[in-house]
């Protein structure tokens, strides 16, 4: 095996690549001065870890070697600078939502009043979700769901990078499911539906069992990607909304509302006949790779059939 290939190959952690002291200097800026103070030592930051860690680097251009084919040099380095460093301010800005309140970030959301009716709707609700902006964006308006909102999220063990709500010392307001659970968390999952709550699942990570996906063209070469959200739908029989909460300012966010779609109880088996919805979530998630490339946090080969992966991209900060 080339060095290349045991690059590929490695187990991907939600680990952050920082040590204690620099998210405790953050933390600090941020408390200091929010992101007027805390965004200016990211440039640096980011300028050490492309020039210095040309490990991390090379984890950049999984992605921008498809989404920009032919960039080489100066060119190739700066498309590097700019998506590790649209995923520093996010970082950023998520800690910013646990120590200085939602109302830090001004979150517009357009279609936000879709959402809500299919939430109080009873039916039960996916929304799914991508390594996309900033995801603490959105926490406001799923607190105002009025109905309990359960994720699927993995935290490594040891991982010294908090979530937003350990920021301000409150209680976690979601309900957490563990994907290394029992059957992956499915059957938390199903009985959080069959009673009206919403699910939050990663539409692009694929944890688990191999045989649990589909593979589908993604800027230009097959990737698989998970189903396990797709066949809840199925099952269930709940509307599944793709949710994209997106950089637009300094401070500023706007969560799109990208589509709903309603997954037919027979075509839960076999996989196959999931692949026409899947097929729109990578459509959509390729429109959006063309209108805000930096904004995609995609630093593993997802191409590669052999990684096996886990939750979050690197971390900076």
């Amino acid at each position: 095996m080339t060095e290349n290939s045991k690059q590929r190959s490695e187990t991907w952690s939600s680990r952050s690549v920082g040590a204690n002291w620099q998210h405790r200097f953050f933390y600090f800026l941020i408390k200091l001065g929010g992101r007027h103070i805390a965004y200016p030592f990211l440039y640096p930051v980011v300028l050490y870890y492309l020039i210095f860690r040309p490990d991390q680097r090379l984890k950049s251009r999984y992605y921008l070697d498809r989404r920009f084919p032919g960039r080489t040099g100066f060119a190739a380095l700066k498309d590097s600078y700019r998506m590790i460093l649209s995923l520093s301010q996010s970082l950023v800005d998520r800690a910013l939502v646990g120590i200085c309140g939602p109302g830090i970030l001004k979150t517009e959301f357009p279609k936000g009043e879709e959402l809500f009716n299919l939430a109080a709707a009873g039916k039960g609700l996916i929304i799914l979700t991508t390594h996309v902006g900033c995801w603490q964006a959105a926490m406001i308006y799923l607190s105002k769901l009025k109905r309990p909102v359960h994720m699927l999220m993995q935290h490594d063990e040891g991982d010294i990078d908090r979530h937003y709500f350990e920021h301000s010392g409150e209680e976690n307001p979601f309900h957490i499911i563990d994907p290394a659970g029992f059957l992956g968390g499915t059957v938390e999952m199903v009985a959080a539906l069959k009673q009206g709550d919403v699910v939050c699942i990663m539409g692009d990570r694929l944890k688990g069992a191999q045989e649990n996906s589909l593979a589908v063209d993604f800027l230009g070469s097959p990737v698989k990607f998970p189903l396990a959200a797709w066949k809840l739908a199925a099952v269930t029989g709940a509307p599944l909304a793709i949710l994209f909460p997106l950089k637009t300012g300094p401070d500023r966010y706007r969560i799109e509302l990208n589509e709903v779609i309603e997954v037919k109880r027979q075509d839960a088996r076999p996989l196959e006949r999931l692949k026409p919805y899947l097929l729109r979530y990578i459509q959509s998630l390729e429109k959006l790779c063309a209108k805000e490339p930096y904004q995609f946090f995609n630093f593993y080969d997802m191409w590669s059939a052999e990684v096996k992966t886990s939750d979050e991209p690197i971390k900076t900060t």
